[in-house]
C-alpha cells in the first residue's frame, strides 16, 4: 500500500467530496504548468524527481510497432489529456506512450454537468463527457513543439534532452463534432486529421463513444467505410491509423470492422471503449444525482469492463491470426491485468481509470510485474507474450 492509496485517494474520493471532473481539471492545470516550464531549472528538477519515482526501464519491454519505438507497452488512454496540455511530460510518469484527445474538428463544451461519476464499489467510472475539447486547431497549436522538434533537440544538452524525452510516442484520438451531421462525418474526421497529421505518431478513429448522439452508428460497415476512405486519401505521410471499437458490438459486427481494417490497411484496432451495459454492478444509484445507475446515461470504464475487453482482444487476434496489432484497454489495474490483455493478443495496453484508482506508482508496478512474468515464463522479450495464451 503506497501513500496515494493509504491517504491521498481516500481524501480525494471521500474526504473532500469534490466533483471528480473538478479534481481532474485541477490535476491537468498543474501538469500543464509543468509542461510549460519543463525546460526551466525548476521544471527540470521536478521532472527528474517524477522520473525517479514513477519510471521503470528494462530492455525486454521495448518494442517497435509501425516504425515507432515504444520504450514499454503501457500507455495513457485517450480522455485524460484531451487537449495535449501535458503532452511533453507523460514519460516522466512511466508511460511508454500517450494518446491525446478525443479531439473534434470544432471546439465544443461537451454534455451538461455533472457528467463524471466514480463507482467506487465497482472500481469503475461512469462518464458522459461528450468530447469536451478545444478543437483540432487548438491542439495543433499546443503541439507546435513537435513541428520544430529536430531543431530544438539539436540545441539541447544531453541531460536536458533525456529529461524532455519529447520523442515519447503520441497518438491522437479523433472524434466527430456534435454539430456535424452523421452524413458529413467523413469530412469532419478528415478535417481534424489534416490539421494534425504531422503532429501525431499514430491516429485513432473513435466511432465508439456512447456520449455523442448517433456516433456508434458510424461503426456500421457503410459509415465506417466512408470515414476510413477519407482518412487514407488524406494520409500523405502514411501515418498509422487505428479504429477504436465498443465492447458492446456483436461478434459479427467486430468481424466486419476487422474486414474493413484489412481493406484499408489500417495499422490496428483499439479494444475497447467504455460499455453501456449495467449488468453485475454493485453500485445501484449515483449519489450526486440520486438516480438509479440504470437510468444514468454514459459509458462505464474500469474493472467491470476487464473481461469483455479481453474477450474482444482474443477474438480479434484469433480472427486475424495475429496479423493486426491490437491496443488493449479496459480494466487494467495490475500487472496481472496487463499480462492477461497481452497474452490474449494485445501488443500494447492503455490505462486511465485504473491509474486514478491505483495512483501514480501503478505504471511502475505493472512494468516490474511484466518483467517478472517474462522471467517466470522463460521469455526474453515482451513480444513473446503477445497472444501466448490464445
Amino acid at each position: 500500500m503506497d501513500i496515494y492509496q493509504a491517504g491521498i485517494r481516500p481524501l480525494l474520493f471521500s474526504g473532500l467530496k469534490a466533483d471528480p471532473e473538478w479534481l481532474h481539471q485541477q490535476a491537468i492545470q498543474r501538469l500543464h504548468w509543468l509542461n510549460q516550464h519543463q525546460s526551466t531549472r525548476w521544471g527540470q528538477w521536478i521532472g527528474q524527481q517524477l522520473e525517479q519515482l514513477y519510471s521503470f526501464h528494462h530492455p525486454s519491454l521495448s518494442q517497435t510497432l509501425w516504425g515507432i519505438q515504444f520504450s514499454n507497452p503501457v500507455g495513457l488512454a485517450a480522455g485524460f489529456d484531451k487537449d495535449g496540455l501535458a503532452a511533453k511530460i507523460w514519460s516522466n510518469f512511466g508511460f511508454g506512450f500517450a494518446e491525446l484527445g478525443t479531439v473534434t474538428l470544432q471546439p465544443q463544451p461537451g454534455n451538461p454537468k455533472p457528467r463524471l461519476f466514480r463507482l467506487t464499489a465497482d472500481q469503475a467510472v461512469l462518464n458522459r463527457m461528450g468530447f469536451n475539447n478545444r478543437g483540432a486547431a487548438a491542439l495543433a497549436t499546443q503541439l507546435h513543439f513537435r513541428a520544430t522538434e529536430p531543431e530544438a533537440k539539436a540545441n539541447l544538452g544531453s541531460s536536458e534532452r533525456n529529461w524532455r524525452n519529447s520523442s515519447l510516442p503520441l497518438g491522437i484520438n479523433l472524434g466527430k463534432s456534435k454539430v456535424t451531421p452523421l452524413e458529413e462525418a467523413a469530412a469532419d474526421y478528415q478535417g481534424s486529421f489534416r490539421l494534425l497529421q504531422n503532429l501525431g505518431d499514430y491516429f485513432v478513429v473513435n466511432v465508439s463513444s456512447p456520449n455523442t448522439p448517433g456516433l456508434r452508428s458510424l461503426q456500421s460497415t457503410e459509415q465506417l467505410d466512408l470515414i476510413l476512405q477519407a482518412l487514407q486519401q488524406a494520409n500523405s505521410e502514411h501515418k498509422p491509423i487505428l479504429v477504436k471499437i465498443a465492447p458492446d458490438l456483436e461478434w459479427e459486427a467486430i468481424a466486419d470492422v476487422i474486414t474493413l481494417s484489412q481493406t484499408y490497411s489500417l495499422a490496428g484496432i483499439i479494444a475497447t471503449n467504455t460499455t453501456i451495459r449495467r449488468e453485475g454492478l454493485v453500485t445501484q444509484a449515483i449519489a450526486a444525482t440520486g438516480n438509479p445507475i440504470t437510468e444514468e446515461a454514459g459509458g462505464i470504464s474500469g474493472a467491470p469492463l476487464r473481461q469483455r475487453s479481453t474477450d474482444v482482444i482474443r477474438y480479434i487476434y484469433q480472427k486475424t491470426q495475429g496479423t493486426l496489432p491490437i491496443i488493449g484497454v479496459g480494466g487494467i489495474f495490475t500487472a496481472a491485468d496487463a499480462w492477461e490483455k497481452m497474452a490474449a493478443g494485445a501488443s500494447l495496453v492503455q490505462v486511465y481509470t485504473g491509474w486514478i484508482y491505483e495512483g501514480p506508482w501503478m505504471v511502475k508496478r505493472i512494468l516490474q510485474g511484466l518483467v517478472e512474468r517474462l522471467e517466470h515464463h522463460n521469455m526474453s522479450h515482451i513480444s513473446e507474450a503477445i497472444g501466448c495464451e490464445t
